[in-house]
């Protein structure tokens, strides 16, 4: 279905199955998946003070240790034609002490030839109260 013929609650429905995707450690650790998901120039601002790029996201995904955390609080907006920036927050519950770390996430999505790409995520620690 090509972006005129999508309507801006189905698109952000698809992002945010996307980015929801992203939060799956199966779909992390499958580097084709990923590949498919992020923009050939893709760059993160990670939530430890961290720049990557495209290819050490790979990398570093392909070989993580990681545990689902929840989304919350999920928007959705349009940037300009073909481009949408969603933010949400991350929470996760650690199961030992059950203190919860939540991050604040944006990503910045374009649409080029139909297909939906993310080409910047950042993700901010949550100050705790």
């Amino acid at each position: 279905m090509s972006l005129k013929q999508q309507s801006w609650e189905e698109v952000c429905a698809h992002l945010q199955a996307c980015e929801e995707a992203m939060l799956d450690p199966a779909v992390r650790r499958d580097r084709g998946l990923v590949e498919a998901l992020l923009a050939e120039d893709f760059l993160e601002f990670g939530s430890w003070s961290r720049v990557r790029t495209r290819e050490r996201i790979l990398d570093l995904l392909a070989a993580e240790e990681y545990e689902r955390p929840a989304m919350e609080d999920f928007e959705c907006a349009q940037v300009a034609d073909g481009v949408a920036l969603v933010t949400y927050r991350t929470v996760r519950t650690d199961s030992g002490t059950g203190e919860k770390a939540e991050t604040l996430r944006s990503s910045l999505w374009t649409n080029a030839s139909g297909v939906w790409r993310v080409r910047f995520h950042q993700g901010t620690r949550a100050a705790q109260n």
